[in-house]
């Protein structure tokens, strides 16, 4: 039998019953007068008196009807061919069982002493769910037998990850698949005691510890991942032993992205959010909803990588109104266009503004009189800062203070400063600049109605400017690939992740507090870019090369947690923490910046001692040394 002639079959019975719903029930009729009339031949073993055929006769129109009647009712033509699921043969079962019901009803209470032999009703129930529910499961069984009988000569063999919901979805997708690239050959599992069972006829083979080996048996099988199956560091260590076993890996999307409409169906190689991503976020959606859902909402900074990523999450709250503040003309057209899209419904308003402008914001707020604020708004980058103290002090601290002082002054309800783990005990302008700013707030909490919550997380990934969009565009031009140190270590974050987090944080505290966001495990940056080149499908050495440049000024080799006498508090959310510190006092941080504004414009040096007036842990790293050298 050619490859095409399963999917003619199936598409013929799809036509039968899928050519509408007069279609399906004519042909429906026709098979219950088929049935009812088997029911009596069974019941007399072939041998109707005549008596029995004329009461056969005068009750079949009404059975049918009757049949035909609850079937409409439960909506059982609704859905014939391919696309039937075990809920439609549920409803089928559900119908015949009520319309059986029915007729026994009746025939006694019209007919009580010479009425339908009952036996007659339970093979006519008996029937009509098997011969119904098997013509209707009959197209999605050819269709997907000839699927699998296609993946078996042309797809190539596969191991999906997973024995579980997960796995179990992902093979029914494969087997939907009408030009199927992969054949399964068999399952991986998280537990040692689901190894000797099977899914949908396919073995559970072994463990993750076994996946090389058992790809390497079936003929250098292919290995699916689901996304979001696997914590980060299981799957890193999964894509080494691969690589080292000449084994294929790929990852199919979550169906939390499917949903959201970001990614398609086709496989696609680890990436390095792979890599990096830790367990999935869950949030307490209730306490954001009760939070969020009415209010007015405004975020500073909504064209930067957080900021927007921030706005998109909150339009799952229903807000009355979302502001976005940033100075971006076309960060943020493009922005509103898209958050448009997202959620036509909403009230989303853009306003253009530097934060820093006092009088354009003070408008802003008596126009719109914002609810919560997530302070997303800040220079980040910090060489640059190094070379701009100044400006450092200006887009970070005093912005920050001039909001806080809005927010206090429109009795705000809720403001959520975005930090950074580099002001723990800084070593950089920006970083520095960011620790006055959580003083500040955290001073202003004490005195303010206003709900003044600071978040401090590490370095978020694909965020503009950030390592992995260098290294991307180093390895498109050929590298080198350029890494500053090679101990060099980071804490990592996802996009999502990160604003997720922020959000909760901000729900979660009641005034003053510090949160910390639980970032997993450092990553070395020279890692990162291996695997970057690797999953690239390069070769460090030969076809790409990694270099190390040296430090720049403000660049510590590790960052840290904790500030110097600080320690972290568990809350109620397993990935964030509450930062207990000693508090300084409002006037000294009030004075404080007060000194930095009169010398924002003036010398570097006078700068940097105000700030390491008020910071004393700031210690500055002025060594510099440029260096260039293969990595080994």
């Amino acid at each position: 039998m050619s490859n095409s002639h399963p999917a003619i079959v199936g598409h013929a019975i799809q036509l039968l019953f899928h050519g509408g719903k007069r279609v399906a029930a004519i042909t429906t009729a026709v098979l219950c007068v088929a049935i009812y009339y088997v029911a009596y031949w069974m019941r007399f073993e072939g041998q109707i008196s005549v008596t029995q055929m004329r009461l056969f006769f005068s009750t079949v129109a009404f059975i049918v009807a009757l049949k035909l009647c609850v079937f409409w009712l439960f909506r059982v033509f609704a859905n014939w061919g391919k696309y039937l699921t075990f809920h439609d043969l549920v409803i089928l079962g559900k119908a015949v069982t009520f319309s059986s019901l029915i007729m026994a009803v009746t025939d006694y209470l019209i007919t009580p002493d010479a009425g339908i032999p009952r036996s007659v009703f339970l093979m006519d129930w008996c029937g009509t769910l098997v011969t119904i529910g098997g013509l209707r499961s009959l197209a999605r069984f050819v269709e997907e037998f000839g699927n699998q009988t296609m993946a078996l000569k042309l797809g190539k063999p596969a191991l999906i990850v997973g024995a579980n919901d997960s796995g179990e979805s992902l093979l029914r997708m494969i087997r939907r698949n009408s030009s199927p690239q992969y054949r399964p050959v068999g399952f991986i599992a998280a537990a040692p005691d689901l190894v000797g069972h099977s899914i949908g006829g396919v073995p559970v083979l072994g463990t993750l510890h076994d996946t090389c080996r058992i790809a390497q048996e079936h003929h250098h099988a292919t290995v699916l991942i689901t996304a979001d199956e696997l914590p980060g560091k299981q799957v890193r260590q999964l894509v080494d032993d691969a690589q080292a076993s000449n084994v294929n890996v790929r990852v199919i999307p979550s169906y939390r992205n499917l949903l959201a409409g970001k990614v398609a169906l086709q496989p696609r190689t680890v990436s390095i959010q792979d890599l990096l991503r830790r367990d999935p976020v869950s949030l307490d959606q209730s306490q954001l909803r009760r939070w969020l859902e009415g209010r007015v909402l405004l975020v500073t900074g909504s064209a930067g990588s957080i900021g927007s990523e921030i706005c998109r999450q909150l339009l799952q709250f229903s807000p009355r109104k979302l502001l976005l503040v940033d100075r971006s003309e076309t960060a943020q057209f493009f922005l509103e266009r898209e958050l448009r899209d997202l959620s036509r419904d909403q009230d989303i308003q853009v306003c253009m503004a530097d934060v820093n402008d006092a009088t354009r914001m003070e408008a802003i707020f008596a126009q719109h009189h914002p609810e919560i604020i997530f302070h997303a708004a800040a220079y980040k980058h910090v060489p640059l800062m190094e070379q701009n103290p100044g400006e450092a002090v200006k887009n970070i601290v005093l912005l920050t203070q001039k909001l806080a002082n809005l927010a206090d002054q429109y009795s705000v309800d809720s403001f959520v400063m975005i930090s950074t783990d580099k002001a723990v005990n800084p070593t950089s302008v920006m970083g520095v600049c960011k620790r006055v700013g959580e003083l500040y707030v955290q001073s202003l909490a004490e005195s303010s109605n206003c709900r003044f919550v600071t978040v401090r997380f590490g370095n978020v990934l694909g965020s503009a400017g950030s390592v992995v969009p260098i290294f991307r565009q180093q390895i498109a031009d050929g590298g080198p690939v350029t890494v500053t140190h090679p101990d060099m270590t980071r804490y990592f974050m996802t996009i999502p992740e990160a604003s997720q987090l922020v959000i909760q944080a901000g729900a979660m505290g009641q005034g003053g507090e510090i949160f910390v966001l639980d970032m997993g495990e450092p990553v070395r940056i020279v890692d990162l870019a291996r695997d970057m080149i690797r999953l690239s499908g390069l070769r460090e050495g030969e076809d790409i090369e990694v270099e190390f440049t040296g430090m720049r000024p403000g660049e510590k080799l590790y960052e840290e947690l904790h500030v110097t006498g600080e320690r972290h508090l568990e809350t109620h959310h397993p990935k964030i923490l509450v930062a207990e510190s000693q508090k300084i006092n409002r006037l000294t941080v009030v004075r404080g910046i007060k000194r930095l504004e009169n010398l924002a414009d003036g010398p570097d040096d006078s700068i940097l001692s105000q700030l390491k007036e008020l910071v004393p842990q700031f210690q500055r790293d002025l060594t510099f040394v440029p260096e260039r050298r293969a990595a080994a």
